[in-house]
């Protein structure tokens, strides 16, 4: 069955209850002119006809572009391993809430043993410069040494002071951490607060550190997913009218009819060479978590967004190529009085609200629901 034929056999009972009761009308009354619908109020009411005024309404273009849901980079830490070493115990478990520097888990690993011995012996080192420089300096002042042999002393102490600086900030760097120098073991810390989203070790494998001159693989992300960005690309043509702030409805195939509402916060200041397009980031509240990282969504920006003159978009009904509305124009006799108005409307994407050029006014009161039984009794 089509919908058209279904539309009709819908309207049809509503029909036959109005040209019911419109037959105890008072035969002398009046008829009512072309292209009027004229009612009591109990028709009114069984048929759930409602009305509303024509106001100012805010109205908008819309931008239809794909997008992804990603981390808010500002509030996500990537958590690696400076040392390179086997795990000897995972702390925090994949969603649970940490803390910034708790545990989240511990390596056991030889870079910690050097890097302690590496410091004693430059420490060691610079002593035995130290007192070799002070040697050759009350040599030469007493004219028993030769000058080269102190500026050669004196090239050994700078030497050592480098290499214990260089072994000191090396031992710094893994103090990010907790060290165990004795056992040798290293514990990762959360670097934020946030919840484990993703962990890639396990207890017993090896990892390698990020100063050993390989690849470091991400070991924790911690982040938050409160709040969430949508990344979608816009292309050149649409760019100039995309502006920060401007709002944006979100729907993802997982939520279907479900709408996110945020706002866009940031536009690339370049675009892609290969396909012509601006990255525009967005910024939504995400308090059910519904959204997750790397969910595929279809993002809707208002652009263009301006206060007119408008009507609900259910108030339109197209007759072939016109465009028309029913207004409530009056009351006699008992009867609501109902007209058929072409108008000429500017049909956007975006909003529930149609902007009117010409064919109603301000205060005009227009059919939103019934509109199309109305249309069938004429």
């Amino acid at each position: 069955m089509s919908s058209r034929a279904s539309v009709v056999f819908a309207v049809f009972p509503l029909v036959i209850a109005c040209s019911a009761r419109r037959t105890v009308v008072d035969p002398g009354a009046p008829e009512p002119p072309a292209g009027e619908v004229w009612l009591t109020t109990a028709q009114v009411t069984d048929a759930k006809i409602e009305v509303v005024a024509v106001g100012q309404q805010d109205v908008s273009d819309t931008i239809l572009t794909a997008g992804t849901i990603a981390l808010d980079d500002q509030r996500t830490g990537h958590v690696f391993s400076p040392v390179t070493g086997r795990v000897v115990e995972i702390v925090a478990p994949l969603g649970a809430p940490v803390k910034k520097g708790d545990a989240l888990a511990v390596i056991e690993s030889p870079d910690i043993g050097n890097a302690v011995s590496d410091v004693h012996k430059a420490e060691a080192d610079l002593i035995a410069t130290q007192h070799d420089l002070k040697r050759r300096k009350e040599l030469f002042e007493q004219k028993a040494g030769p000058e080269s042999d102190l500026e050669a002393s004196e090239d050994s102490y700078r030497r050592a002071r480098a290499e214990l600086e260089r072994a000191r900030q090396r031992e710094s760097l893994l103090h990010v951490g907790n060290v165990d120098a004795v056992t040798q073991r290293y514990t990762l810390t959360a670097p934020i607060d946030g919840e484990i989203l993703a962990r890639n070790i396990s207890p017993g494998i090896e990892v390698q550190g990020q100063y050993a001159g390989g690849t470091s693989p991400e070991l924790f992300t911690i982040g938050e997913i409160d709040s969430v960005w949508v990344l979608g690309n816009v292309y050149e043509m649409d760019l100039a009218r995309v502006h920060i702030g401007a709002p944006v409805v979100v729907t993802v195939v997982a939520y279907p009819g479900q709408e996110f509402r945020g706002q866009v916060d940031w536009v690339s200041g370049a675009l892609d060479p290969s396909t012509r397009t601006a990255t525009v980031r967005c910024t939504f509240d995400n308090p059910g978590r519904l959204l997750r990282p790397m969910m595929y969504a279809t993002a809707r920006i208002s652009v263009d967004q301006k206060r007119v003159a408008a009507i609900p978009r259910n108030a339109l009904l197209r007759l072939g190529e016109a465009k028309v509305v029913f207004t409530q124009v009056g009351a006699s006799d008992g009867r609501v009085h109902f007209r058929r108005a072409p108008v000429d409307v500017n049909e956007g994407e975006a909003s529930p609200w149609l902007e009117v050029k010409s064919g109603v006014s301000a205060g005009q009161k227009v059919v939103v629901n019934g509109a199309i039984l109305l249309s069938s009794m004429l």
